[in-house]
């Protein structure tokens, strides 16, 4: 493919004569340069690349499975070539490793996605900053007031009040076709508003009002996000003009959804700043926030991130696992089987879940299988180091691709075959320290609300799995159900799963 037809099928705003000299200027320039210095040695193996462009011909809107293929000719290593981006892929639990442990201080820093390159709101960012002093005094804040075992207890009673929402709303909606992820996405935004703010922001009811355009404008910042096709961060002499409109349409965006939550904030700092105020009163995340001396900006940057982190990825999560029940009518079969043995109260109480073996696994299954951030979020190199004896430069973009390790008949048998019962009586995990099962990555990096999105997960699946029978409309045959998936932020269904719920039978918990 040459320049031309890549710039034309990427569908730049600028005509491509502009493009073409402002590349042949500067980057050919750049790259004639690059020749006649001394190159660098030892990097890991990697396809040939084409002028200017590099490898950028060779990875498509799905990114995973490209690289994934690219890995299989190339080895568990390798580099490539985006524009004037080094790119380093790891698609092994030995390469991980190498990058997520043994080099982490060397490797754990961000390049921050077009989309979320907003002056005044990055410099307050955790997912997206260095790992200096802010991003450890917003993690420590977090893992305190979200994440820590204190904190999933305190809010379990909320979890357990917003899951009981959407199981009502089923029951009303019996018979009727649903659109399965548009109602998790609403019961985990809801339980996330009320830590945070202590009052919904969605609603199920709510289908043309005006939350739904909170809504519609939640989905659209996340598809800004995981957009593949930005050249800018490609070539960075590019970047500033904002080619694609990322980062405009995504600041636009983003004032549209803080006026949702703008007069909570402004309502609660008074409240906090009064001599009255002591800090027993603190009932909400916010609270925690404006008590730090949080300003605007920080908690909108917070609150944005964990919306975007805490719903996107857990939805995708839950979405990938019923459709993985509604194909394997015996994975169903035998999680009914254990909730009935297992699950004698009203309730699903979170003691109850952590002993139900067949969930746990069919959680990690689900997971091998479809992890939520197929290639992890990228990491860069702030020194160059070495990775399995070769040099990762500085400045490297570095992916891990989890999705590649989860199908690799090296590391698993029949890796394409959803099969729970490998995890029965298996000691590997997911939570950062086996790198054959990475969804939530590893290291500082590792995703800090991992512990509240798996409370998340377990609890819906079982409570669903166990108040309602569901299956495709019209007697669609779960076999043919299309199972292709699209890359973002996470990776979700490229159609959505529809499904028809009705109640199970009366029993004594019911």
């Amino acid at each position: 493919m040459d320049i031309t037809s890549f710039l034309r099928d990427n569908n730049l705003a600028f005509p491509l004569f502009i493009l073409s000299t402002l590349l042949f200027i500067s980057l050919i320039f750049k790259q004639t340069k690059l020749i006649f210095s001394k190159a660098i040695k030892n990097l890991p193996p990697g396809p040939p690349r084409l002028p200017i462009i590099g490898n950028l011909h060779q990875v498509g809107d799905r990114p995973h499975v490209s690289l994934a293929k690219l890995a299989q000719s190339f080895g568990p290593l390798i580099s490539l070539r985006f524009g004037t981006q080094h790119v380093v892929v790891a698609s092994s639990p030995e390469a991980a490793m190498g990058i997520l442990k043994t080099q982490d201080r060397h490797l754990s820093s961000r390049i921050v996605p077009t989309a979320f390159q907003q002056a005044p709101l990055i410099p307050h960012s955790l997912i997206w900053s260095e790992c200096n002093q802010t991003w450890k005094s917003l993690r420590t804040l977090c893992r305190a007031e979200l994440f820590s075992a204190k904190a999933l207890e305190a809010h379990s009673r909320l979890r357990e009040e917003k899951l009981g929402k959407l199981v009502d709303f089923l029951r009303r909606e019996q018979g009727r076709v649903i659109d399965v992820e548009d109602m998790v996405f609403t019961t985990l935004f809801n339980t996330l508003s009320c830590i945070i703010f202590g009052k919904d922001l969605l609603d199920f009811e709510d289908e043309h009002g005006t939350r739904d355009e909170l809504k519609a404008s939640m989905h659209a910042v996340i598809e800004y996000g995981g957009r593949v096709k930005d050249v800018g961060s490609f070539f960075p002499m590019l970047e500033r003009f904002d080619l694609h409109g990322i980062r405009k349409g995504t600041m636009k965006l983003f004032d549209k959804v803080f006026a949702y939550w703008r007069d909570i904030i402004e309502e609660r700092r008074v409240e906090v700043n009064s001599s009255r105020w002591s800090s027993e009163q603190a009932q909400t995340f916010l609270d925690r926030m404006l008590e730090n001396g949080f300003s605007n900006n920080q908690i909108n940057q917070m609150v944005m991130e964990l919306f975007v982190a805490g719903t996107n990825t857990t939805t995708s999560t839950v979405i990938w696992a019923m459709t993985e029940l509604v194909r394997h009518k015996e994975v169903m079969s035998k999680l009914e089987e254990e909730l009935k043995n297992k699950v004698n109260t009203e309730k699903i109480t979170n003691f109850q879940l952590s002993k139900l073996t067949y969930l746990q696994a069919f959680i990690k299954e689900n997971f091998r299988l479809h992890p939520p951030v197929p290639l992890l979020l990228p990491h860069m190199a702030a020194e160059t180091c070495e990775v399995m004896n070769y040099s990762i430069p500085k400045n490297a973009k570095i992916f891990v691709n989890v999705w590649a390790m989860g199908r690799d008949a090296k590391l698993w048998d029949n890796p394409l075959s959803f099969n729970p019962e490998r995890f029965i009586d298996s000691k590997l995990d997911f939570k950062g320290q086996d790198f054959e099962l990475l969804p939530f990555g590893s290291g500082r990096r590792i995703c800090p609300g991992l512990p509240s999105g798996i409370k998340s997960v377990e609890l819906i699946l079982a409570s669903l799995t166990r108040e309602f029978d569901w299956g495709l409309p019209n007697g669609e045959d779960p076999s043919k159900l299309d199972m292709d998936d699209k890359f973002g932020i996470a990776l979700k269904r490229k159609t959505p799963l529809k499904l028809i719920f009705k109640k199970k039978q009366a029993s004594e918990y019911a």
